[in-house]
């Protein structure tokens, strides 16, 4: 059997061995959407791409943390049915269905992008404050929920040298440039999160960033349909 203390000590240095480089290209390097001097230009494409990695990875993660939560304390099925499952981003409208994604306007899906990050960056850290002094849980999934919260804050920089390289290529308006304030994409109930339970909330974030990753990918199809869509 595993040892979990073990694993929980050697968890932090595999997080920096994996998330390292897909941190680095998508914000550090330094990263420019413009030719500008001492910094790493890259194409839209690749841009997408790494933000695209970097959602798979914070879904997989989120999936990882919803299961192991579920194994730890909701052990009965008829305890599991009766979870709510009333999202605080519940008041951000979101695409139903591909089609209807990709029927939106391209500053609009980067919108909604956007905003589902932004809601999760207090309920996230908060949820990992809380889980880190929870004695039935060990130390592995805790420094799970902290990356976890850390790879949102992270996307949201790189989607956010997303639609600034798309602006500048004139492929959307400068409408988003108002957006990058996390306290304007904010809603004025998200306080909601703290009356949710910790089931539910790592519930509603898998269900968000699975939404975050495929929006993403139809975003890039749209835009650029000749890199790998």
């Amino acid at each position: 059997m595993v040892d979990r203390v073990a694993v929980g000590a050697v968890w932090p240095v595999l997080v920096g061995l994996v998330f390292c480089g897909e941190l680095t290209t998508v914000d550090a390097a330094p990263l420019c959407t413009n030719a500008q001097a001492g910094c790493h230009v890259l194409s839209l494409a690749n841009l997408f791409d790494r933000v695209i990695q970097h959602s798979a990875r914070m879904h997989g993660i989120s999936n990882d943390l919803h299961s192991e939560f579920e194994l730890y304390f909701l052990p009965s099925k008829n305890q599991i049915g009766r979870v709510s499952r009333n999202c605080h981003t519940s008041t951000i409208l979101t695409p139903n269905g591909k089609e209807n994604a990709q029927r939106m306007a391209r500053e609009e899906l980067t919108e909604v992008i956007l905003k589902l990050l932004v809601a999760w960056r207090d309920p996230l850290w908060h949820f990992h404050q809380g889980l880190a002094h929870h004695h039935d849980f060990n130390n592995f999934s805790s420094n799970k929920s902290l990356e976890m919260s850390d790879m949102v804050h992270e996307l949201r920089k790189g989607v956010q040298k997303v639609v600034e390289k798309m602006q500048t290529l004139g492929i959307i308006s400068n409408s988003i440039s108002s957006l990058a304030s996390p306290e304007v994409l904010l809603a004025s109930n998200s306080a909601e999160w703290r009356l949710m339970k910790d089931y539910d909330l790592l519930y509603c974030f898998r269900r968000d960033s699975n939404k975050v990753q495929n929006y993403l990918k139809i975003l890039k199809c749209r835009i650029v349909p000749e890199h790998g869509c």
